[in-house]
């Protein structure tokens, strides 16, 4: 954790800047709609943090107990998951090939545990609901200058961020810094 930076809070006019900066995502070509996702999230994740922590709280406000648990929940199933991906090659192959698939088990699974305790209102709505405003928008946001600047930066390492350790545990940014460190030593030899 030591050397973590916060990135920025962007202006709403940059998060949300009019139609004419989203645009339906290709569906067709999957790499490059993930490397959008990425990028937005990794640009925007300090919006995205403030956006879903005003809908954490609110559904905290109206159901505390079941906010706390729910978190707590879907926290140890993360933790759990992403140390199985470590030391287990099966599911670390998994995660690395189908990382939506992964975070959709991850949820689950907590949705499944949750709804032993009953708690999955607060599940669909304090947990997911954010999420899924976060994908809709990092889906639909086409990518700025500086936008693809900023990820080029924190994919060589030279900055690290919440969002990029989490993407890190999800196995998403190794490829992209592998692909930079090529493309920056084909550069050198010439």
């Amino acid at each position: 954790m030591a050397g973590m930076e916060l990135a920025p809070f962007r202006p709403w006019d940059d998060f949300f800047p009019g139609v004419d900066r989203f645009s339906r995502p290709e569906v067709s070509d999957l790499s490059k709609w993930n490397n959008r996702v990425i990028s937005n999230l990794l640009y925007y994740q300090t919006n995205y943090f403030a956006a879903a922590v005003v809908v954490i709280l609110m559904v905290g406000f109206m159901n505390p107990l079941g906010m706390f648990l729910g978190g707590a929940v879907v926290a140890l199933v993360f933790m759990g998951s992403v140390w199985a991906g470590e030391n287990k090659a099966v599911i670390k192959n998994f995660k690395k090939r189908n990382p939506t698939l992964f975070v959709v088990g991850v949820l689950g699974i907590s949705y499944f545990l949750l709804s032993l305790c009953g708690g999955v209102l607060v599940f669909l709505f304090g947990i997911t609901f954010p999420m899924l405003l976060i994908l809709i928008h990092a889906s639909l946001r086409l990518r700025s200058m500086k936008n693809k600047l900023e990820n080029k930066i924190e994919g060589v390492g030279l900055k690290k961020t919440p969002m990029g350790v989490i993407l890190d545990l999800l196995d998403q940014q190794e490829e992209k810094i592998n692909k930079i460190q090529d493309f920056l030593e084909s550069k050198l030899k010439d």
